[in-house]
């Protein structure tokens, strides 16, 4: 993995542009950096925007005003290159036409976009599972296509099989209702309203998304079950890979054999491995809970969770940092530090502020903890993050 940001390697990454084995190190950074990972966003923004303009021939009156801006800037003798000209005459009113000109674009492309805003007939395969399941009032046969805007919904004895474009499979369980948001080269979303899906994706991260009414579950690779209760409440379960879970500016990265769950209003809760003891979890539930309604931390619980911390609950432990504050961000601190001491260089002052450099270089260090005894990096495959071995898919937890 890359020490420092790359965020100069994110547009060849996602133009496919590097070695395999540079694009399977970049993919494993933006896994872990959230920075980059914005940077890769602006990416894909960038190269989605590009792919909805038409190609247009400038008219020759654009050259026109070009040449008349250029004699008005002073005249060069006509012997010298035009790349001179321009670079020693007319270096400040050329800026201002480029300008001029990037404006121009950006306004025709945000017009073109509202007037054009959805290709029309994109849609997914669907195949029918058991029972009944339907598309809109339609009953779904072997076979059918889930398009652009679609509600997929099951009943008690129904179940479903989306096919995601061509990175990967959704299955959508009993008493399921299920949107297809978008799908386009650089994303493809779902709508996940009420019960259960279990997906299994092969693709770069930040390509494939599930919208739930707490949260935003983003696909780094993996194969995760999803479900979402009639409160909107929602519980993640990864079974290989890593997905990310997001909800404004809060967020919660969850790798293979660990759990998340989420609240209208307040977003990912902290995440947790599934083999931690029940007291721990117990202790984890009243801390999450009394902070998304009081805002204040349970110290009691936290005190209780942190006495049952595992060398790898550090999980856990390292995601709680921003989240608690003064004595209590140091009790966790301690704890933390006691289970896995930080690197060189990542101080106790820093981590106390937040620095997110420091938080970094620490949690690359715990993540060799994480995944023992489950193979939670990422495989390396084309230069792509591949989702393999979907394993026995459980319910919703009980509620403690």
């Amino acid at each position: 993995m890359f020490a420092k940001h790359v965020s100069n390697l994110t547009s060849a990454y996602f133009h496919d542009e590097l070695s395999p084995e540079q694009s399977r190190r970049v993919a494993e950074h933006l896994i872990s950096c959230r920075h980059c990972r914005g940077e890769f966003e602006e990416v894909k923004f960038g190269a989605r925007l590009a792919a909805q303009l038409p190609l247009i021939e400038a008219p020759d009156s654009l050259w026109d005003g070009l040449e008349s801006a250029l004699d008005r800037a002073g005249r060069t003798p006509q012997t010298l290159p035009r790349r001179r000209i321009l670079s020693i005459r007319v270096q400040p009113r050329l800026a201002l036409v480029s300008l001029a000109l990037v404006a121009l674009v950006i306004g025709f492309a945000a017009l073109w976009l509202r007037n054009n805003p959805k290709p029309i007939g994109l849609s997914w395969d669907v195949a029918r599972l058991d029972g009944a399941p339907r598309i809109g009032s339609a009953l779904v046969g072997d076979q059918a296509k889930l398009g652009v805007g679609q509600w997929l919904e099951t009943d008690t004895n129904s179940r479903a099989q989306i096919s995601v474009s061509d990175i990967g499979l959704v299955q959508i369980d009993p008493n399921t209702r299920v949107r297809l948001v978008e799908t386009k080269p650089t994303e493809h979303r779902l709508e996940l309203a009420q019960g259960r899906l279990s997906a299994r994706i092969s693709a770069p991260p930040k390509l494939f998304f599930v919208n739930t009414p707490s949260g935003v579950a983003e696909d780094l690779g993996c194969a995760y079950t999803l479900e979402v209760d009639k409160a909107g409440n929602s519980l993640l379960r990864v079974t290989t890979g890593w997905v990310s879970l997001q909800l404004k500016d809060r967020e919660s990265v969850v790798p293979a054999g660990a759990a998340c769950a989420t609240r209208p209003g307040t977003g990912p809760g902290t995440p947790y491995f599934e083999d931690a003891s029940e007291t721990f979890r117990a202790a984890l539930y009243k801390v999450d809970s009394d902070h998304d309604s009081s805002g204040q931390t349970n110290t009691t619980s936290l005190k209780l969770l942190l006495s049952n911390a595992r060398v790898r609950d550090t999980l856990t432990l390292w995601n709680l940092l921003p989240r608690v504050a003064g004595e209590d961000r140091a009790l966790v601190y301690n704890r933390l530090a006691a289970l896995v001491p930080p690197p060189s260089g990542v101080t106790r002052e820093g981590v106390m502020k937040l620095d997110q450099q420091m938080l970094d270089a620490w949690k690359e260090r715990l993540e060799y903890r994480w995944s023992d005894r489950l193979s939670t990096g990422p495989l390396k495959a084309s230069g792509k993050i591949w989702a393999r071995g979907l394993g026995k898919l459980n319910g919703l937890e009980g509620k403690k």
